[in-house]
């Protein structure tokens, strides 16, 4: 038996046959030595490039939703990218085969996209990768790897954006990688799924390649190749152990989230779209506690419209009923960029233009989508709350924004409801400046995340940093303290929306400070509701 580490990413046992994912050898053409030609050939692959992507994002959007669809949206617009292009028909120009032009300038938007700061761009790399070696496996005639019948554990170096959504997921147990971290595809795949998974392992495909039986315990973060009849049989009693937690969850769907002592607690859902939400019913969520407004901006190369804001929130709304529904605002901005946004490169991204920073600087960025919140208040339980506040002053523009948009509705004669209007709490100084925020909001929902990095100085993203990023830091657990005391001293509801509101090592303390509402994964709603009916008060 041999056995190692790595850092899971969800919870549970696999115990299977082990495949290891290893991409076919290129073998790169000869090149012409013509630049014209080398660009007819780069040109072609484009084209096929286009197809293959196209099929992909179809098939991503019927299957998995239109949230994990963007990442294949994404490497289209790239495939459009003058600077992209242009790079490449220099590359050309100067005497390169198509295949390593494709290749070298790929990774050049590569790594600039990874040395920003952004959670979001520092992903985007990993997508422009996968593009460029897709055009790059194209050039070279590549086919790619198939994949035997059966269900097993899938190993493999690392695993690009196109490549997990191709994979086949209903016979793959679980993932194990060398590379990745808690917000790669990969990750986001294995918590979508429910496959427990490490990323950052240290197994070598020298370890799996000739075993019979790989296990994964993703409660412990431990890989086994070949494990011995007593660990077999932990493993298993495991296994059987969380399946058995888990149908006994059923018991609690459809009750509502009480302590013992009679404390109602919301528990709702982060959704990033329509589809979201229907899983959000699906896992019995009593509502959505953010949605995120940037799905609807990225993967696209222009501002979407009113109508089409209008559409997406119309949908979540019916979708919902009369379940709570809280919208975030446009997120975006400094390097978490869309281009047609045509924002300036900053050198502090983290503390720059974004969030409610951009829309009370561009208006017509943020009317169309006030107007269409609004209009699909008619359909549902809106709510909305801005990102990034750091004064009093910003709320209260925001709001008069707000009030001057749904009188210009109300004269149109389009239908609207009344949307309450929230904070979402994340930079140390809305904290402090609770109180004073409260009584000019109707909620407050904490950003646990970024409050952490913000109140810590903690770049979240940087892998050197971990032992400093401590989510349990006593100064963020008296914030939060805070945060709740002055939402209930000003007679407003107060939640988590960040991701301490899923960790069942603080959802009591949090209860018990005051907030009464939790906002997660959906997939993680029975079990806190579990978790909150029994809680110790």
């Amino acid at each position: 038996m041999k056995k190692g580490v790595g850092l899971p990413v969800f919870p549970g046992v696999a115990i299977g046959p082990a495949v290891v994912y290893s991409k076919a050898q290129r073998t790169l053409p000869v090149p012409s030595g013509d630049p014209v030609v080398e660009k007819a050939k780069f040109d072609a692959a484009l084209e096929v490039a286009r197809g293959q992507l196209t099929e992909l994002f179809e098939k991503a959007k019927a299957e998995i939703g239109e949230e994990q669809a963007a990442i294949v949206e994404v490497q289209l617009l790239m495939l459009e990218d003058l600077d992209y292009l242009d790079g490449v028909n220099m590359a050309i120009e100067g005497g390169a085969a198509a295949a390593i032009a494709a290749l070298d300038t790929g990774e050049e938007f590569a790594q600039v996209f990874a040395a920003m700061d952004d959670a979001y761009m520092n992903a985007r790399s990993a997508d422009i990768r996968d593009m460029s070696h897709r055009l790059y496996d194209i050039l070279c005639g590549n086919t790619g790897f198939s994949l035997p019948d059966g269900s097993f554990l899938l190993v493999a170096e690392d695993l690009a954006p196109s490549e997990t959504i191709q994979l086949p997921r209903d016979r793959i147990m679980a993932f194990i990688t060398r590379q990745g971290s808690a917000s790669s595809h990969t990750a986001i795949l294995a918590r979508t799924l429910n496959i427990p998974s490490l990323v950052q392992s240290n197994i070598t495909f020298e370890d799996v390649e000739n075993c019979e039986v790989l296990a994964v315990d993703g409660f412990t973060g431990t890989w086994y190749a070949d494990p011995d009849e007593e660990t077999l049989a932990m493993l298993k009693q495991k296994q059987s152990q969380a399946a058995a937690e888990k149908n006994a969850l059923e018991a609690y769907r459809g009750k509502e989230s009480i302590t013992p002592s009679g404390k109602k607690i919301l528990l709702v859902a982060n959704i990033g779209s329509p589809e979201d939400a229907i899983a959000a019913i699906s896992a019995d969520a009593e509502g959505v506690g953010l949605m995120r407004s940037e799905f609807l901006y990225l993967g696209r190369n222009n501002l979407p419209t009113e109508d089409e804001l209008f559409e997406a929130y119309k949908q979540v709304a019916q979708i919902m009923g009369h379940r709570p529904v809280v919208i975030r605002t446009l997120d975006i901005g400094a390097d978490k960029q869309v281009s047609y946004m045509d924002l300036e490169k900053e050198e502090n991204p983290a503390l720059g233009l974004r969030g409610l920073r951009i829309c009370l600087t561009r208006e017509e960025i943020f009317r169309p989508q006030l107007r269409a919140i609004y209009r699909a208040s008619a359909y549902g339980n809106l709510h909305v709350m801005f990102p990034m506040v750091a004064s009093v002053w910003e709320l209260k523009a925001a709001k008069a924004l707000c009030a001057k948009v749904r009188a210009e509705l109300e004269e149109e004669g389009v239908p609207t409801r009344e949307v309450p209007i929230g904070v979402m709490v994340e930079t140390p100084a809305a904290a402090v400046l609770a109180n004073e925020l409260a009584k000019e909001a109707a909620f407050f929902s904490v950003g646990t995340n970024d409050l952490t990095q913000y109140t810590l100085a903690v770049d979240r993203q940087n892998a050197k940093l971990g032992e400093f990023y401590d989510p349990y830091h006593p100064a963020l657990m008296a914030l939060l303290a805070y945060i709740a005391k002055a939402a209930n001293d000003n007679g407003i509801w107060a939640g988590i929306c960040g991701e301490l509101g899923a960790d069942p090592k603080v959802q009591e303390q949090l209860v018990k400070m005051g907030f009464t509402e939790l906002s997660m994964a959906a997939g993680r709603i029975l079990e806190t509701r579990k978790r909150i009916c029994n809680m110790e008060e």
